[in-house]
C-alpha cells in the first residue's frame, strides 16, 4: 500500500490564510508589515525563489519589494545597503537571496542585519536564542518542517526523528527545534551526517526520518523502515530529456520507491519548499508585530 502524500502546498496555504488575517487586524492598528528582498545576480533559480517569495508576500497581504543588484556588487555596497534598511521604520523583514557571489562573505552579511528583521532566522542573535527555547525570529526551513509535521497529523512527541544531514541551514537547527519541549518538539532525535558510520542502520530505526543531504535519491527503500514518516528536505536539479528545459527537481528520496514502505511522504516539488516560504511570510508578520508593539495584542496560532 503507498505512502499518504503530505501536501505541502494545502498545509502552507492554510499557513498563509492564518497570516492574512493578522496582516488585517495589524492594518487596522495603520501597521502594514513589509518584507525587502535583496537579490545579487540573475541566477534563474534564485530568481524563481524570490518570485515565489513575492507572490507569497502579495497572497497574504503583505507588502514586498525586491532590490536587484549585479553580479559585481561588492561587499561593502551591500552591506551600506541592508544599514540603511535596518534604519528604515517601514522595512520590517530583510532577506539576502542565497547563494551569494564569491567576494562576499555571507557571515558578514547575515550578522549585519538587525537581528529584529532577520525573516531568515540565521543571525546568531536568533540562533543562540533558539537554542536557549527563547521567542525568536526561527530559520523558515526547519521551522516548516516541524510545522508540516504537527499539522499533518504526525506530531514528532515521543517519537524517533532521524535527520540526515547536518548544515547550519537544516539539519542542526531542526535537531534543535524537534527536541524543545511543546508543540512540535519532545522527540528523541539521531543526526546523521557524511562522517557517520553505516547511515541505513539509524535511518531504518525512524520512526520520522528527514533527509537534507542534498543528493538526488540517496535515500532508498532499504533504508526507510515500514511504517516511517519521511520528509524531503532535498531540491536537486537532475537531467531530464523528456522535460522542456531538459532538466526536472527530485529529492533526497527515492520517492517512488520509499513511497511503498513509508507511512506518509512529502514530495518534491510540492513538499518542504512551499513551508519553507509560508514561514517566511509568517516570520515578517511576526518581525512587524515586535517592532510596533503589537506583539502581545494580536493572536498569533503559531507563535502561541
Amino acid at each position: 500500500m503507498s505512502a499518504r502524500i503530505i501536501d505541502g502546498r494545502a498545509i502552507a496555504d492554510a499557513i498563509e490564510t492564518e497570516v492574512r488575517a493578522d496582516v488585517a487586524r495589524l492594518a487596522a492598528k495603520g501597521v502594514a508589515p513589509r518584507l525587502i528582498v535583496i537579490l545579487i545576480g540573475d541566477d534563474p533559480a534564485s530568481q524563481t525563489y524570490v518570485k515565489n517569495k513575492g507572490k507569497a508576500a502579495t497572497k497574504t497581504g503583505i507588502s514586498s519589494e525586491t532590490i536587484a543588484l549585479s553580479e559585481q556588487t561588492d561587499e561593502s555596497s551591500l552591506l551600506k545597503i541592508i544599514g540603511d534598511l535596518n534604519a528604515r521604520r517601514d522595512a520590517h523583514g530583510i532577506l539576502v537571496q542565497t547563494p551569494l557571489p564569491s567576494q562576499i562573505d555571507g557571515s558578514r552579511v547575515i550578522e549585519a542585519i538587525d537581528p529584529a528583521k532577520d525573516v531568515d532566522g540565521f543571525h546568531p542573535l536568533n540562533i543562540g536564542r533558539m537554542m536557549s527555547g527563547a521567542d525568536c525570529l526561527l530559520p523558515c526551513t526547519p521551522w516548516g518542517v516541524q510545522e508540516l509535521l504537527v499539522r499533518s497529523g504526525h506530531s514528532p512527541e515521543g517519537k524517533h526523528a532521524v535527520i540526515v544531514g547536518r548544515s547550519s541551514l537544516v539539519g542542526r537547527p531542526l535537531a534543535n527545534l524537534l527536541t524543545r519541549k511543546g508543540r512540535g518538539g519532545d522527540a528523541t532525535v539521531t543526526l546523521c551526517h557524511s562522517r557517520t558510520k553505516d547511515i541505513a542502520k539509524h535511518t531504518l530505526s525512524a520512526d520520522i526520518l528527514i533527509s537534507a543531504i542534498g543528493r538526488p535519491k540517496y535515500i532508498t527503500a532499504g533504508m526507510v523502515r515500514s511504517g516511517a514518516v519521511v520528509i524531503d528536505v532535498g531540491i536537486n536539479s537532475v537531467p531530464d530529456s523528456s522535460a522542456k528545459n531538459g532538466r526536472r527537481l527530485v529529492g533526497d528520496v527515492d520517492f517512488e520507491a520509499a513511497k511503498e514502505k513509508a507511512d506518509a511522504i512529502t514530495p518534491v516539488p510540492g513538499g518542504v519548499g512551499p513551508m519553507t516560504v509560508a514561514m517566511l511570510m509568517k516570520n515578517t508578520v511576526k518581525a512587524a508585530k515586535m517592532q510596533t508593539g503589537n506583539q502581545e495584542e494580536l493572536p498569533d496560532s503559531t507563535f502561541s
